[in-house]
Formats: structure tokens, C-alpha cells, sequence
């Protein structure tokens, strides 16, 4: 195996080849690591990979022990995992959030999913780099800048990378891992899936843990798989999602189901989907016929489409400043003395201290979330959180889905995604093809809370009929 040989390789191939002995954990790490040095950490690469787990050697070799043993763990034994630079691990690596000031930031322990990930036998590669503060800093940041990791690059050319979970995004479509973790507060993992040609799954709000990971938003926060087949998503899926005690939103999730249950090539049959009418208005004639022609891949396997209007929040909602201060003061208690912030006022005070590395684009956002008090109990939060679920969720999407009696609702790229981050519920993204100029495009399915079955249904469905996904040159 080499780094060519490694290129569009899923979880279910590599595992046959580990099973088989044409390959190990171990080799498949080096040719991992081969291929970052190639494609990513040279000048003019991707730079999405922002350091490397000083255990991962070790792990593989401890997978590979496992598996000459017949020990396996399940479909992620001895599979290289990438995840983002927001997600705590206790290894050696930091966790920043892509930003200097908490650049020496070293986890005391695993955040929940990455705990999930190591039982079952997940390698965790390295972490990626991502936009700043998740997205959450200023609002003329590029996506995919950090002051601490730099621009992460579009491996398919000089298009946008899609925000916040960029480095995730890249490294995935250009074969730096075998999959990857990226985390949403609205559209941090589908903007980039669809920017990247992913797939990306963004979970309802309590399915996955939060802890352990830098919060934006708690109402909307959630972590999710980026991967380049539905299958491969939904078995990572199936790995990270569960009920942590340290997070009260997953207590009332219910059961988890069997997503591989939901991989059927007719799964699109008979399904009843919604064409949001507004958003197919807004889209350029080139990205409106790449929909046109997702429309009739769907038809012909078996969907009906009905065109609905989904109704747009245009109302300014101030519950992810509110939101920001106090969950990022929370983590920033539990961060080690030795830091140089332990609130959000301190970590607005240190970046101006040390403007020319770190206020490139300013930090407008974080100024604004610092002027709320921080306890979730102002007039204008308790208001704008209030209405946000009335307009997402019972005169929004619940009200389409269900007078439609839909499956879900189709969005071009990743619009739509405010609606459904503030009512928590799931999407996914598929790759639908390619501009002329080689840029990359994804069709969004979006469905009511815990319907991630029926998007994986549906997802695979599609997939298995387009089969769109083309690696990077």
C-alpha cells in the first residue's frame, strides 16, 4: 500500500485488506502520515492537519497486537481518525480552537466522543485546523483562517473551503485520514462536507456529547462525522453518538438504533421529500441545473417531490452571544492555571495585547458576546431563545414536514442549515456534483429530531445512484 493506493479507500475496504494481511494499522498510519507530508504540510498544500498524535504509532501497533489476537473492537479497528482542534484529548496534543491563546491549552482528559472513538479502536491521527473560535470570532474571517493554524486550501482548487470545521473537510476529501470529526452550531460541518465534496452528517442536538468540546452555542452545539461515503458515516456515527452522563441533553435521546441498518441502495423509494422552493430561487443557473439533475435521480429512485416553502428567520437572534459567553467561560474555568485567559473578557484583552499575530480580522463577535452578562437571564436571550424554537421548529420545519407528510426536505449546499440548528434537528449532505470549473456541490436532506435513520436511508440511496464523488487531483 502507498500513498496512491490509500486514495477513496472506506472503512469497509481497508478492513478487508487489515483481515486479509495485505496490510496493518501500523502501515496504514505511516502511509497516512506519507501522504500529509505530500499533500498537506508542503508549501502550497492544504494545511489542514495542525499536529500529528505523538501516540499514533503506538496505538496501531496495539490494534494490530488486538487484531493478530483476535480481539476486534468493531468496524473502526485500527482506523485513522482526524478530528478537530475544538475537541479535547488527553494525548499530548493541544486543544485551541485554533487560536494562540490557548495555544498551549493540554487536556486533562478525553472529551466523551473521543473516548468512544479509542474504545473502539479508532486511531486518533492528529487534530485539524479549523476557523477560529469556530467561526465565532469576527465576521470578516475567511473560513478556514486561524491565527494559530493559518488558511486551510480547497483540495479541489481556489474555492471557498466552507467554515468552521474546514481542516476536517479538506483532510477527508483529500485522503489524509480514513475519516473525520467536525463540529456545527449551524452549518460548520455541511458547509464544508458540501465545500469539499463529503458527506457530513450534522446529528440532532442530544444525540452526540458535547463535553469535553469548546462550546459556541449549547442550544445548537453538536459534533458529527465527515466522511467520503454515507456507509463510512454512518458507522462513525454509530461510534460517537450515545448518553454521557455529563451532558443532560442526551439522557432523553432515545435508543440508539442500528444505522447500517439504513444503507439500502432503494432506500429512496416511496420516500416523500420536500423542494424548498426559496432557496432553489436563489441559486445560480449553473448550481440550479446540478439540482435539477439531483431531482431526477431522485424521481427515478422512487421519491416523490413536492414543492413547499420553508419559512426564512430574518429576525436577528442574540441567543448565540448569550450563549457563547457563558459556555465559554464555563470551559475556560477548567483550563489549566498557566493559561493566559480563563474568560472570554480575558481572552479579548490578551488578543489585544498581542494584535499582530492574533487580530488579523479583528474580533468584532467576541466584543459583542462579551457585553451580555452571562447567566441566561436576560429579557432579549429568554426572548430570541424562545422564539427561535417557535419559528424553527412549530412554524417551521415541523409545521412543512408534517403538512406535507414528508420524509424530510431537500436544500441546495448547506442552505437551510440555520433553520435546522435552531431547532437541533439533523441534516446531511451529499455530494452532487461539480461546477465547470471543478467546484465542488452537495444536495442537504433535512428531517425532524432523531430521523437520522431515514437521512442515512436516504443519503445512501442517492449515493449509490449518482455516485458524484470524484477524489481531488
Amino acid at each position: 500500500m502507498n500513498i496512491f493506493t490509500i486514495k477513496e479507500m472506506t472503512i469497509a475496504s481497508l478492513q478487508a485488506d487489515l483481515a486479509s494481511g495485505n496490510t496493518t494499522s501500523v502501515q496504514l498510519v505511516q502511509t497516512y502520515l506519507e501522504r500529509i507530508a505530500a499533500a498537506d504540510s508542503k508549501e502550497g498544500g492544504t494545511n489542514s492537519v495542525l499536529e500529528i498524535n505523538p501516540d499514533a504509532l503506538f496505538i496501531a501497533e496495539q490494534m494490530d497486537m488486538e487484531r493478530r489476537e483476535e480481539k476486534l473492537r468493531g468496524p473502526l479497528h485500527g482506523m485513522p481518525v482526524l478530528i478537530k482542534d475544538n475537541i479535547d484529548t488527553a494525548d499530548g496534543m493541544h486543544t485551541s480552537a485554533g487560536t494562540f491563546v490557548l495555544a498551549n491549552n493540554f487536556a486533562t482528559q478525553d472529551a466523551y466522543i473521543v473516548k468512544q472513538l479509542r474504545e473502539a479502536g479508532a486511531i486518533i491521527l492528529g487534530k485539524v485546523n479549523m476557523t477560529e473560535w469556530a467561526n465565532f470570532m469576527s465576521e470578516p474571517m475567511p473560513n478556514g483562517f486561524s491565527g494559530r493554524g493559518g488558511q486551510v486550501r480547497n483540495p479541489y482548487g481556489s474555492f471557498d473551503v466552507g467554515g468552521s470545521s474546514s481542516g476536517t473537510g479538506a483532510s477527508i476529501a483529500n485522503n489524509l485520514a480514513v475519516v473525520g470529526i467536525g463540529t456545527e452550531t449551524s452549518g460548520s460541518i455541511l458547509s464544508p462536507s458540501s465545500s469539499n465534496s463529503l458527506v457530513g452528517i450534522k446529528p440532532t442536538v442530544g444525540l452526540v456529547s458535547r463535553s469535553g468540546i469548546i462550546p459556541i452555542a449549547h442550544s445548537q452545539d453538536t459534533a458529527g462525522p465527515m466522511a467520503r461515503t454515507v456507509q463510512d458515516a454512518a458507522l462513525l456515527l454509530q461510534v460517537i453518538a450515545g448518553r454521557d452522563k455529563a451532558d443532560p441533553a442526551t439522557l432523553s435521546a432515545p435508543s440508539l438504533p442500528d444505522y447500517t441498518a439504513s444503507l439500502q441502495k432503494d432506500g429512496l423509494n416511496g420516500k416523500r421529500l420536500g423542494i424548498d422552493k426559496q432557496t432553489m430561487d436563489s441559486l445560480a443557473p449553473e448550481k440550479r441545473e446540478l439540482m435539477e439533475k439531483a431531482f431526477t435521480a431522485l424521481r427515478e429512485q422512487g421519491a416523490e417531490l413536492i414543492e413547499v416553502n420553508v419559512p426564512e428567520i430574518t429576525r436577528e437572534s442574540s441567543v448565540l452571544y448569550h450563549e457563547f459567553k457563558h459556555g465559554v467561560n464555563r470551559y475556560l474555568r477548567t483550563v489549566s492555571p498557566y493559561l493566559p485567559a480563563h474568560t472570554l473578557k480575558e481572552v479579548i484583552e490578551w488578543n489585544r495585547i498581542n494584535t499582530e499575530t492574533t487580530l488579523l480580522h479583528g474580533q468584532d463577535i467576541l466584543e459583542t458576546a462579551e457585553k451580555t452578562d452571562g447567566t441566561l437571564k436576560q429579557t432579549e436571550y429568554l426572548r430570541d431563545r424562545l422564539a427561535d424554537l417557535r419559528e424553527s421548529r412549530t412554524e417551521g420545519l415541523d409545521q412543512v414536514i408534517t403538512g406535507a407528510e414528508l420524509d424530510a426536505i431537500i436544500f441546495p449546499s448547506y442552505f437551510g442549515c440555520d433553520i435546522a440548528a435552531k431547532a437541533g434537528y439533523p441534516s446531511i449532505t451529499i455530494p452532487a456534483g461539480y461546477t465547470e470549473a471543478g467546484e465542488p456541490f452537495g444536495i442537504t436532506f433535512t428531517a425532524g429530531a432523531f430521523e437520522e435513520s431515514t437521512l442515512i436511508e436516504i443519503g445512501f440511496s442517492y449515493e449509490c445512484a449518482t455516485q458524484h464523488r470524484k477524489a481531488p487531483k
